[in-house]
């Protein structure tokens, strides 16, 4: 019996290039965009038994802001993840419509409110500002060399509100600036932006520095212990979060900064002694603001025991837990609920009528729409090639998670509450922008990381013959001699 054998010619393999899935974000996006679309007419239809003129509106704005965020991805940041935009654009539209059906039921307690107006404002400006970061940043790698400008305005941000005469307290936290316009006077959360300012800092800071930070003195228990010359950046971002739980007492921005920041070390050195450093300071911290600040204290208790004081101080946690309960595993369902008897509903405790209206289903839902931001952000962290992008996609990454964390934690009386808005859910106009532009950056590089390898030298060789065409052409017009092309002169030479 005789075997046949062929000779096999050795071959190229080339690798294919990943796919832009442009069509992939588009289809997710239109079911997005019909989820919210079916969620404002359910409210219409249970509290006004018909569709209101709002929801033609609705559907226009979020529509052409959704179109316009898809179309400038396209043009722009054409390898960029495709699942991003239509979470963002899903939780947006969820949470413009609970915030008009809140202000559907203040209506009928004579306290209304134009949030809903004001929100869907915010949004334009807020692609926008989408739009502009793309536009702006076209190579994220450019950021890091504005390290030290970024700490510099974050700071500046971060004591803005502490300024006599723009500086404004509302509800016992002073973390807003008051801004006069001729209609009035515009309001905003520096700390929204210098969250985003501080993530490019801390990674190009982190880029540098982290050969030094990973340098380990002693080893207990196994593990690598920093020499005593490196804690100097735990310990000033340790004092600058406890500087803006002392003077501006807010608790949610210094958790959310110093959480921040750690992980991020931790990321950049690989070193696990940088969280238990981070815990044992964190740990100090809360206890040492425990026993001098008296609105710590009152934090505590609330969360400790709500219902010992359930008609005045814990009145809003208390609410918020009747209103999970009432919800169940399925919900009571959008708009035949009361979350309305929860103060502050439309901002700080939003997630709580999502858990009384759409019950733990729902929430459970919410909170994966933000673990797909989350995981698409660590997985371009991973993607990336440079390590300045690694750390910006891990540091934005976790700052929504954490930011998630601590508000749903708070609502939820897992931790205590903090005063921190649910990204993208909460009525407030600086966390809509500054959240988007968040969004934006987190696109930029996983464009960056998706793109083929030599794809900007393709593309600048072919801008460089169309130049080259377009310049032969003019002079073929004017009848003037073709000017040789490269591959012309060096045959003549």
């Amino acid at each position: 019996m005789s075997v046949a054998t062929a000779s096999v010619q050795p071959s190229t393999v080339s690798r294919r290039n990943p796919r832009k899935r442009r069509g992939a974000e588009l289809a997710l996006l239109l079911f997005a965009y019909g989820l919210a679309l079916a969620a404002f007419v359910q409210v219409d239809l249970v509290m006004l038994d018909e569709v209101s003129e709002g929801f033609v509106s609705f559907a226009i704005i979020l529509g052409v802001c959704a179109a316009g965020a898809h179309i400038t991805l396209r043009i722009l940041a054409p390898y960029a993840d495709p699942v991003l935009l239509p979470v963002v654009t899903l939780l947006n539209g969820l949470g413009l419509a609970m915030i008009h059906r809140l202000e559907l039921a203040d209506a009928t307690t004579a306290a209304a409110a134009p949030d809903y107006s004001a929100q869907l404002r915010w949004l334009v400006l807020a692609v926008i500002v989408f739009v502009a970061v793309l536009l702006i940043v076209r190579d994220h790698r450019i950021l890091q060399r504005y390290t030290y400008t970024a700490m510099l305005v974050g700071l500046v941000l971060l004591i803005l509100p502490l300024v006599p005469g723009i500086g404004t307290e509302i509800n016992g936290a002073r973390i807003w600036v008051r801004v006069p316009i001729p209609r009035g006077s515009l309001s905003f959360q520096p700390a929204e932006i210098a969250k985003i300012v501080l993530i490019v800092f801390f990674a190009g800071y982190l880029v540098v520095k982290r050969d030094a930070l990973a340098l380990a003195r002693s080893r207990i228990f196994g593990i690598d212990f920093p020499r005593g010359r490196d804690l100097g950046p735990i310990l000033v971002a340790w004092l600058v979060s406890l500087a803006v739980l002392v003077f501006q007492r807010d608790l949610g921005t210094s958790l959310l900064f110093f959480g921040l920041f750690v992980m991020m070390l931790y990321i950049a050195t690989e070193r696990r002694s940088w969280l238990i450093i981070g815990a044992l300071l964190f740990s100090a911290g809360a206890f040492a603001a425990f026993q001098l600040f008296s609105h710590v204290r009152l934090r505590v208790d609330i969360w400790l025991d709500p219902f010992a004081d359930e008609a005045a101080d814990g009145y809003q946690i208390a609410q918020s837990l009747y209103g999970f309960a009432s919800g169940g595993v399925l919900g009571v369902g959008l708009g035949q609920g009361h979350p309305d008897f929860v103060p502050f509903a439309k901002t700080d405790f939003i997630m709580a009528a999502f858990g009384e209206e759409l019950g733990l289903t729902g929430v459970m839902a919410l909170l994966l729409l933000y673990g797909i931001i989350i995981e698409r952000g660590l997985r371009t962290a991973i993607a990336v090639r440079d390590p300045f992008g690694k750390l910006l996609a891990a540091g934005l990454s976790i700052a929504v998670g954490i930011q998630v964390f601590v508000v749903v934690g708070g609502v939820m009386k897992l931790i205590p509450l903090t005063g921190l808005t649910t990204p993208f859910l909460s009525y407030g106009g600086s966390s809509l922008v500054a959240n988007w532009a968040l969004v934006a950056l987190l696109l930029r590089v996983s464009d960056a990381a998706r793109r083929p390898p030599g794809s900007d030298t393709k593309r600048r060789d072919s801008k460089r013959e169309r130049k080259r065409l377009q310049k032969q052409q003019v002079q073929r017009q004017q009848g003037a001699p073709d000017a040789p092309d490269d591959d012309a002169k060096t045959i003549v030479q």
